[in-house]
């Protein structure tokens, strides 16, 4: 599971670097997540724009990320596409995250909060 990441002044975003989020790789992000994410800022932004497919057990460990980053912290989606969007979508996952178009729109939303 490949992850990139970006620290700007008051936000980290993470950009998964493959096409799909999915039992075979579910443990193995959320990992990585913790790791990237273990002493940055407040804000993290997961830009899921590559991932092309998201099972349960990939949006399963998006949810365990939210929850290890602890209450002070937010963690926001950006750029999902259509298939991805649509699983967040019919499991009401929508209501509980952000979500923005772009990892930009996000960035532009944590400078000015």
């Amino acid at each position: 599971m490949q992850l990139q990441t970006q620290t700007r002044p008051k936000v980290i975003s993470v950009t998964v670097i493959e096409d799909r989020i999915d039992a075979a790789t579910a443990i193995q992000f959320k990992e990585k997540m913790r790791d990237v994410t273990k002493n940055g800022p407040d804000r993290v932004v997961l830009d899921l724009a590559r991932v092309q497919f998201l099972d349960s057990s990939g949006l399963g460990a998006i949810v365990a990320v939210k929850k290890l980053l602890g209450p002070d912290r937010v963690l926001e989606l950006a750029g999902l596409t259509p298939t991805v969007e649509k699983v967040f979508r019919l499991t009401r996952m929508d209501s509980i995250f952000t979500i923005h178009p772009s990892v930009d729109v996000a960035v532009s939303h944590a400078a000015s909060a």
